[in-house]
């Protein structure tokens, strides 16, 4: 089987990253079209052998760009398009069916209660999703609360698959000698009680909520930001005025992809001196998000819509206990499959309760929970490879 995979961008975001490890774990002949951004997602993809074209859309309007991706589309022969996110979604489908292509499969990332991708949920991209949704073969959502929303929205039920994010269990386990090695980096002080905040520095994931909070906690808590985005400035004037600069790191974005598969340097690693004070974005460098995980002691997620919640389940799998407002990988399994995840209110006095109770309790073994295994990549690879062969199987039946 051949697939075309198109997504809006290839940018540092979860489903950018999702896709890169779902390409490497499907036995599929997989290609990629980004509309825009052929970013940090896209230079690994690249590295990983897999052919990655930039559409260069100009904009949500660029009708232009649809007879362009459907010839793409056609020159391949692809056997089945599989469209993630919004724009991609709308372009892809339609494409898709001007070359010929009837085996079309969406994945909605993003839907949240009131917003999708961080854009207003309105009558009018109601309408145009739905209108588009048609023209494939199935919607897959990441967790059963966004296949509730689906069909909230008018998604018919049987079109809709759920197939949850997927991560790889072995690259986040709890390395000590990691831990201690990325805290050097770092610049963090021994002792120091590290709290991690991880993906898009947006407005929606609210995390000047865990500043507003570091500000009432003890000065050896240190918070840890992973990710890069328009907020980033809106978050560092907020720590100077909160004073609490010291004690807040951002290390910019940290692509989670898996690592290109090049052969290891003969000889040790070069060490890099650890900085004296808090650690600016350089410091971070070469470090990956399992290296990070390792150096945090919970994570703390106060975004209130989420439509999984990779990051949770990402650092349940480094073993660390987790604090957050809305995760439905968590909240859709058993309650005892994640025992050290914890929800909370959302507010910053809720937040300093809880890591203070955290804190209190102790560290943890630092194992995965039956969470993170139920979340493995290879097991939403074999079932998204169910819904390729009944999309392709039906195309040949009608």
């Amino acid at each position: 089987m051949k697939a075309l995979h198109v997504i809006t961008g290839l940018g540092v975001g979860g489903a950018e990253q999702q896709l890169r490890l779902l390409v490497r774990n499907l036995p599929v002949d997989c290609d990629v079209v980004t509309l825009t951004n052929p970013g940090a997602v896209a230079e690994g993809l690249v590295a990983d052998g897999v052919r990655v074209t930039h559409l260069g859309i100009q904009g949500n309007r660029d009708l232009a760009a649809l007879p362009r991706l459907a010839r793409l589309i056609r020159r391949g022969r692809y056997d089945l398009v599989h469209t993630h996110l919004y724009r991609a979604c709308v372009y892809g489908r339609a494409a898709a069916r001007l070359a010929g292509v009837r085996a079309v499969v969406a994945t909605e990332h993003s839907l949240g209660d009131s917003q999708m991708e961080g854009r207003r949920l309105t009558p009018g991209v109601r309408a145009l999703y739905l209108a588009s949704e048609r023209l494939g073969r199935s919607t897959v959502a990441v967790s059963p609360t966004v296949a509730e929303r689906l069909r909230r929205w008018g998604v018919p039920g049987p079109r809709i698959e759920v197939v949850p994010n997927g991560i790889d269990v072995d690259r986040f386990r709890f390395d000590a000698a990691r831990r201690e090695s990325t805290r050097r980096r770092l610049g963090l002080p021994q002792g120091a009680y590290v709290v991690g905040g991880v993906g898009r520095l947006t407005a929606g994931k609210r995390f000047e909520v865990l500043v507003r909070a570091l500000a009432e906690l003890p000065d050896d808590v240190w918070l840890l930001l992973v990710g890069g985005g328009p907020q980033e400035s809106v978050l560092r004037r907020a720590a100077q005025r909160t004073g609490v600069a010291d004690r807040v790191l951002f290390t910019g974005e940290r692509p989670n992809g898996p690592a290109p598969q090049t052969p290891a340097p003969h000889g040790p690693a070069p060490q890099t001196p650890a900085p004296h004070g808090p650690a600016q974005r350089g410091v971070a460098d070469g470090l990956d998000l399992p290296a990070l995980t390792d150096a945090m002691d919970l994570l703390a997620s106060p975004s209130a819509e989420e439509a999984f919640g990779l990051a949770v389940v990402e650092a349940l799998a480094a073993g660390l206990p987790v604090l957050y407002v809305s995760c439905p990988a968590v909240d859709d399994l058993p309650r005892d499959a994640a025992p050290f995840a914890r929800r909370v209110q959302g507010g910053a006095d809720s937040f300093v309760r809880a890591v203070r109770q955290a804190r209190a309790q102790g560290p943890g073994p630092r194992s995965a929970p039956q969470a993170a295994h139920h979340y493995s990549i290879a097991r939403s690879a074999d079932r998204l490879m169910d819904i390729y062969t009944a999309a392709t199987l039906g195309v040949s039946s009608t």
